[in-house]
């Protein structure tokens, strides 16, 4: 891999503009976008400046090698370090090539995570409550906070829907390879015959974002306060604390009631509004862009079955990249989740690395 080192004193050079700006007195609308442009450049800047420090080294070991007055166990040595500096170079080179790589703004977000049941009832509510666990254990084992926003319910367990904003280091990068359509094969408990349901649920990952990338004008909403319901429709409290909120314009509605405070909800509420806004012009933007992003991971596509989790045979097949992994306990635990993250993001770098070279 060739770095283009042009690009790599640009870095270098804006990294170092933006030290001092925020140094400088800002806005902090300002403040909180170059803080995380700064942030996000840190470790790049880190790897280019290591780099360049080994192939300065890398060149005074050739230069030692190749000096005929060097002495014969001097050369030796010299010869043994430079595969090892090699080796480091390399791998610094293949960091700063990924980083490079055209980025989502928002890989760095947290994310509003939303699972609703789809085809099959019941057995597709209980479906739904299955991954919510697989999400929260695997958002535990990556460090990350996940807090239910709003819920509902199935008669028999698990839930309609459920949303949940998920908080942490680099969440949207890693998550938003999950949004599609989840099918179930299995033998349903309510099942006296024993014959396998296919059922399916719906999952939608949607980046958070701040009042910063997303403007909404108070008099688009249309605000509704009521009593929060339970399961069965009983009130979970007397007081009018459940939002409501319609973006007149989109006739998009959310909906808070999971805290007992009118404000929280309400909070709570414009986060999931500000979420689904922005999903809403990004999928927009997408879908006229859709020719030059043809079959590439993640273009959120929901209506596209992504993945299947076969229980009779305890294996799990993520269709887009023909994966399949005979560990399905270790997936639904969250542990084994990461495997088939992990492959779906290489696969969208190594897409993204060839259209690169083909340019």
């Amino acid at each position: 891999m060739l770095l283009p080192q042009q690009k790599l004193d640009a870095l270098l050079a804006r990294y170092s503009l933006l030290e001092s700006e925020l140094a400088s007195p800002l806005s902090p609308d300002a403040y909180v976008k170059l803080s995380r442009e700064f942030a996000e450049l840190g470790p790049v800047v880190e790897a280019i400046r290591a780099f360049r420090a080994v192939t300065a080294e890398i060149a005074d070991l050739e230069a030692l090698i190749a000096d005929s007055k060097t002495d014969p166990e001097m050369r030796r040595l010299a010869e043994s370090e430079k595969i090892e500096l090699t080796e480091r170079r390399d791998h610094l080179e293949k960091q700063i090539g990924l980083a490079l790589l055209p980025k989502d703004a928002m890989d760095d977000h947290n994310a509003i995570l939303e699972i609703r049941a789809g085809t099959g009832g019941d057995e597709a509510a209980l479906f739904a409550g299955d991954l919510f666990r697989m999400y929260e254990r695997y958002a535990a084992t990556q460090g990350w906070k996940v807090e239910v926003l709003s819920l509902s319910e199935g008669t028999k367990g698990g839930f309609k829907e459920i949303i949940a904003e998920v908080s942490g280091r680099g969440v949207f990068a890693k998550l938003k390879f999950e949004s599609g359509v989840h099918r179930v094969q299995r033998v349903p408990a309510t099942e006296a015959s024993g014959r396998i349901h296919t059922s399916a649920a719906t999952v939608a990952v949607l980046p958070e974002v701040e009042d910063v990338d997303v403007a909404i004008d108070e008099k688009d909403l249309k605000i509704d306060t009521m009593r929060a319901q339970g399961a069965g429709g009983q009130h979970v409290n007397k007081t009018e604390s459940a939002i409501r909120i319609t973006h007149i314009p989109t006739g998009i509605v959310v909906y808070a009631q999971e805290e007992r405070s009118q404000h929280k909800n309400r909070s709570r509420a414009m986060t999931m509004l500000r979420a689904r806004l922005y999903d809403a012009e990004r999928t927009k933007r997408d879908a006229e862009r859709a020719a030059e992003r043809r079959g590439q991971i993640g273009s959120g596509d929901r209506s596209e079955r992504i993945r299947t989790y076969n229980f009779p045979q305890g294996r799990v097949t993520d269709h887009r990249i023909n994966l399949t992994l005979y560990k399905l306990p270790e997936v639904m635990e969250g542990t084994a989740l990461g495997e088939i993250i992990d492959a779906l993001v290489a696969q969208h770098q190594a897409e993204l690395l060839a259209a690169e070279g083909a340019q």
